[in-house]
């Protein structure tokens, strides 16, 4: 390592990536009373959530029949505030070193340098990229979008969503009533997406669905103006279009992550009930770890989250208590 600068830090633990599980971490590191930091490959926090679909409603938060992405996240940022935590956005995290006393130095692609005694790795799937859709792909910038982050800024438009998982239902949803018109094309008869919103589509009398579809053509002269579908008959259709969202999924890379020796199994990082990896003194919780039974929702990663802070709480100090009481018996 190189010698101590004016950009090395010393903090109790470090969090690598702000999404949910992250945040909430780092609330939850410092109700326990220590110095945090968070890494972020984005220059904000939130993760998949502000980046991807920050105004579409979440429904599996408990206690919240519904809440914003952007509410959401503005909730864990407040609630984390009180603790100070030391946020390092914009910067990948890129190597993580261990010194003979147990201490862990992570590096940065800024330069930075953070000690720590214990790291949990929060990274969701990593850096992510859109599936592209090669029939629009001219079109990006210029009506073909993978990403709605103002649905606002679709009204009075006719809008084709190209998908058939959660996020191509939820934004058909999110923008009936929004939009001039709301098409979705799948060019399977059956969906991924959760079943009560796959019902709740079919039951708009708004939203028209064309299962069985695929996107052959967009045109337009300057922007986006037509997309032409196809069935598997070959039969074709022209839609009016000013704006078309590929939600296709993305392609996941936990870049130098997967470097670092923990054990993987298909990109995501294997923890115990501890949620402890294989590397001493590196914990992981959300989406991007597995074992057995493994459900990935943000309320499942909130209490992973709080596992890895009180186990990594006991290997930062020993004489502490891996359960350290509920909230509400201390004045935080």
């Amino acid at each position: 390592m190189a010698a101590p600068s004016s950009r090395d830090r010393e903090v109790d633990l470090v969090i690598v990536g702000a999404g949910p599980a992250g945040l909430f971490a780092a609330y939850y590191g410092g109700f326990r009373g220590l110095r945090v930091a968070v890494v972020d490959s984005l220059p904000q926090p939130g993760g998949q959530v502000m980046a991807m679909y920050p105004e579409k409603p979440i429904y599996d938060i408990a206690g919240f029949p519904s809440v914003r992405g952007r509410d959401l996240i503005d909730g864990l940022m407040r609630q984390a505030a009180p603790f100070e935590p030391l946020y390092l956005l914009g910067q990948q995290a890129t190597e993580l070193h261990r010194s003979d006393d147990g201490s862990l130095t992570l590096a940065t692609s800024a330069g930075e340098r953070v000690t720590c005694r214990a790291v949990i790795l929060t990274a969701g799937v990593g850096t992510f990229t859109p599936r592209q859709l090669p029939a629009g792909n001219s079109y990006e910038d210029r009506g073909l979008m993978y990403f709605v982050p103002r649905p606002q800024d679709l009204a009075d438009q006719d809008v084709v969503i190209v998908g058939g998982g959660d996020s191509a239902v939820d934004w058909a949803l999110l923008l009936d009533g929004v939009a001039r018109s709301v098409t979705l094309v799948h060019r399977r008869a059956r969906f991924r997406a959760h079943e009560h919103s796959v019902a709740q589509m079919m039951a708009s009398p708004s939203i028209e669905v064309l299962t069985d579809h695929e996107i052959v053509e967009a045109s337009g002269t300057h922007t986006l103006e037509h997309v032409r579908v196809a069935d598997k008959q070959g039969n074709e259709r022209s839609l009016k279009c000013q704006s078309m969202v590929a939600a296709l999924g993305f392609v996941a890379d936990l870049g130098p992550l997967a470097e670092w020796g923990v054990e993987l199994r298909d990109r995501h990082i294997l923890v115990d009930t501890t949620m402890a990896t294989n590397l001493p003194g590196v914990f992981a919780a959300g989406d991007v770890t597995e074992y057995p039974g493994k459900v990935r929702l943000i309320a499942v990663g909130f209490g992973e989250a709080a596992t890895a802070v009180n186990n990594a709480m006991r290997l930062i100090n020993p004489e502490a208590s891996i359960f350290p009481g509920h909230s509400t018996d201390r004045v935080c």
